[in-house]
């Protein structure tokens, strides 16, 4: 007797693995539509140049701004403001500022705050040193802030085109 009841009880779980369980369950009234939503694009807040130099400002703008530079080619030019404060413009092909790389040494009296550079505050890790990197794709560049350890802290600013 517990045979064919063995057998009843196979063949329906066979059929209804092969019907599938939907025709079975109940389906909701209301189905809920999840629709993604883009990812809000941050408005830069904080540095968008540098000593009046922008990124895609072109190669003889800058150097009529600023003046005769230490090291000059035509891919780079390296300006040097103080004992504390130097800085690197990078040229693309257009002849166009692609990049720039500004670095503060010493006492670091003269540096700009992250608030400064990134239109927000970021924590110092328990070593004093600071890192954080934003995108801001509508303007068209990135920027980061680099902080070492003191006793011989460096701020490192850049900015490059995306």
């Amino acid at each position: 007797m517990l045979l064919p009841m063995v057998r009843v009880l196979t063949v329906v779980v066979l059929i209804v693995c092969v019907l599938g369980l939907s025709s079975f369950v109940e389906k909701p009234m209301f189905a809920l539509t999840v629709v993604p939503q883009p990812t809000p694009v941050k408005e830069n807040k904080g540095m968008s140049d540098y000593r009046g130099i922008a990124i895609g400002m072109a190669t003889n703008d800058v150097r009529n701004k600023l003046g005769n530079p230490k090291d000059k080619s035509d891919t780079m030019d390296l300006y040097t403001f103080s004992d504390a404060e130097s800085a690197q413009f990078y040229y693309g092909p257009e002849k166009t500022v692609t990049a720039i790389m500004i670095t503060f040494s010493g006492e670091l009296k003269d540096a700009p705050l992250p608030r400064t550079v990134l239109g927000e505050d970021v924590e110092a890790k328990p070593d004093g040193s600071i890192f954080k990197m934003l995108r801001f794709p509508k303007a068209g560049y990135w920027i980061s802030y680099n902080r070492t350890p003191a006793p011989d802290a460096i701020v490192n600013i850049a900015l490059q085109k995306m």
